[in-house]
């Protein structure tokens, strides 16, 4: 453990199986934070996350639940509370992507976008009814696309620019309830989807890396500090914000 800025506090983190909610869930924990891990399928993913967070002397717990369907995140709330007793924190970082020119657009893509990316909303409606009168923090993850917007992502960029103003909008409806809400919108980051994908080798990298600043792509561990941030109070009077992390690419 760190200098604990978390302790005491629960999180739940959703799509945390992998890549930057691993990343975020592992950052967390080792502030103090006790997590919880959700997964939509990958069990045994979610299970090394939470093996690792308690090897290293943390506190977690795996919980299933797709985060499109009510009745799952209900349950998810459910069980994390159970386990440790209230919910602090939320970070809706389950997300998924697909490239595909506008021609290639399809009813079922739309569906499938729109129905993880922003329907995670239903966390974030959950979440608010566990929070007690201290408020709490939600942390959306976005992406560079939203801003970026490139081609043959216009359906990822769509959703993740709802992130953006549901960011923007929860921030004026919750701040009244001392819930803050902002949004961390990673550039390309090596996760295990983006390189079954092919997304962070070969060409695409190579034009990614020329164009940032800073000259490479991301890692997990370069999202996880700015959650701790958003969860902790040191940014107690900071909400509605977007923090790009893209090795200055925008």
């Amino acid at each position: 453990m760190k200098n604990g800025k978390l302790n005491g506090k629960v999180a739940v983190v959703t799509g945390a199986s992998k890549g930057i909610g691993a990343g975020i869930a592992k950052e967390l924990a080792a502030e103090g934070a006790a997590v919880i891990v959700n997964y939509a399928s990958a069990k045994s993913d979610a299970d090394k996350v939470v093996d690792e967070i308690t090897k290293g002397g943390g506190k977690a717990v795996a919980v299933q639940g797709n985060v499109a369907k009510k009745t799952d995140v209900e349950r998810l709330f459910a069980t994390g509370k159970k386990a440790f007793g209230k919910i602090d924190i939320l970070v809706n970082n389950a997300g998924v992507y697909d490239f595909v020119p506008l021609e290639q657009v399809t009813e079922e893509h739309v569906h499938k976008l729109f129905e993880v990316n922003v329907f995670g909303l239903l966390a974030t409606q959950e979440a608010i009814k566990h929070f007690d009168s201290d408020g709490g923090s939600i942390i959306n993850i976005g992406s560079l696309a939203s801003s970026l917007t490139p081609p043959t992502a216009v359906v990822y960029n769509a959703t993740k620019g709802g992130v953006d103003a549901i960011t923007r909008t929860l921030a004026k409806e919750l701040g009244p309830r001392k819930i803050r809400v902002n949004s961390i919108n990673p550039g390309m980051v090596v996760t295990e989807g983006a390189v079954a994908g092919g997304y962070t080798e070969g060409e695409m990298r190579k034009s990614f890396e020329a164009q940032t600043p800073l000259g490479r792509i991301g890692q997990p561990h370069d999202i996880g500090p700015a959650a701790v941030f958003f969860a902790s109070d040191d940014s107690s009077w900071i909400t509605g914000e977007t923090l790009l992390i893209a090795g200055g690419l925008r």
